[in-house]
């Protein structure tokens, strides 16, 4: 134990021989440390595993860098690929689609070319650039006119899967556009024949093309000589349309016995949901071919 002296305790005190000691332990355990290889690590070694651990790390580090940089790069490319093929899928696809277009126009324009040059009647054929249900006459609008040699009161017809059929009269013609006043409209009165029992009357407009039309004033003793499907043509009288122009086929027959004249309803034969061309009759009928144009 530590001595007390004067009242106070004094740290304990190592000697010279204890200092020596320790020094020679410390000298004995370095060499043997750098002496001895079955129990001592070469410092070569352990720089050379320390430095190799250093270098793998930066490696890997570059080349998860390096890896990154190059998918980004990679990733930017394949992205510009990509829209670069999208765009041009969609301008096929779009040329397909206008080629399709083109093949059903000149269908369109083949089969109309077919019945102009089948016609009887000097005629000037137009096509329908807009509609104006605003109108008076819920008219139809198109590219011809008084520069064509269109007219007012001239008849427009049409041909519609493999038939012709009577589409109006123009009310009004422009220097190079025409209205057209369409059979359905209220204002529309056209002179018909029934095609098979050849009874007169006269056909109304009931104001939109959904709707049938009218076919008025039919002598009542018709009335077991008319058949549902019966066509409807004009007859010529008034001289705005020319004979034998199909309007349509009976699809109701209407009969009161204290009516003096009967009436039926019927269907057109244009369906004006799908009218694009038209030929405006410029002459009632060349001569010596009256009622070639048929029923």
């Amino acid at each position: 134990m530590a001595a007390i002296e004067g009242g106070k305790r004094l740290k304990p005190r190592i000697n010279a021989a204890s200092y020596a000691f320790i020094v020679l332990m410390l000298v004995s355990f370095s060499l043997l440390l750098f002496s001895t290889r079955s129990f001592v690590v070469d410092v070569k070694d352990v720089g050379l595993s320390l430095f190799s651990g250093v270098r793998g790390g930066i490696y890997e580090v570059s080349s998860l860098v390096s890896r990154t940089v190059l998918s980004i790069r990679e990733l930017a490319t394949l992205r510009q690929e990509y829209a670069e093929l999208t765009d041009r899928i969609t301008r096929y696809e779009q040329l397909e689609r206008n080629s399709a277009e083109i093949r059903q126009e000149n269908s369109r324009l083949r089969e109309q070319l077919g019945f102009s040059q089948s016609l009887n009647y000097r005629h000037i054929p137009a096509e329908i650039i807009g509609r104006d249900p605003d109108n008076l006459f819920s008219a139809l609008v198109i590219n011809k006119g008084k520069h064509s040699g269109v007219e007012t009161n001239m008849a427009v017809i049409a041909y519609q899967n493999g038939a012709q059929g009577l589409v109006g009269k123009v009310v009004q013609a422009g220097a190079f556009e025409s209205l057209v006043m369409p059979l359905y409209d209220v204002s529309s009165f056209i002179s018909a024949r029934l095609a098979i029992s050849r009874y007169d009357g006269i056909v109304e407009g009931q104001g939109s093309p959904e709707s049938s039309l009218r076919m008025r004033f039919i002598q009542k003793r018709a009335r077991d000589e008319i058949n549902y499907g019966d066509v409807i043509v004009s007859n010529g009288i008034g001289g705005v349309y020319p004979t034998g122009i199909n309007i349509g086929r009976v699809n109701d027959i209407l009969y009161q016995e204290n009516e003096i004249s009967m009436e039926v309803n019927l269907e057109g034969a244009i369906d004006f949901s799908r009218l694009e061309y038209v030929f405006v009759i410029a002459k009632k009928e060349i001569e010596g071919a009256e009622g070639a144009a048929g029923d």
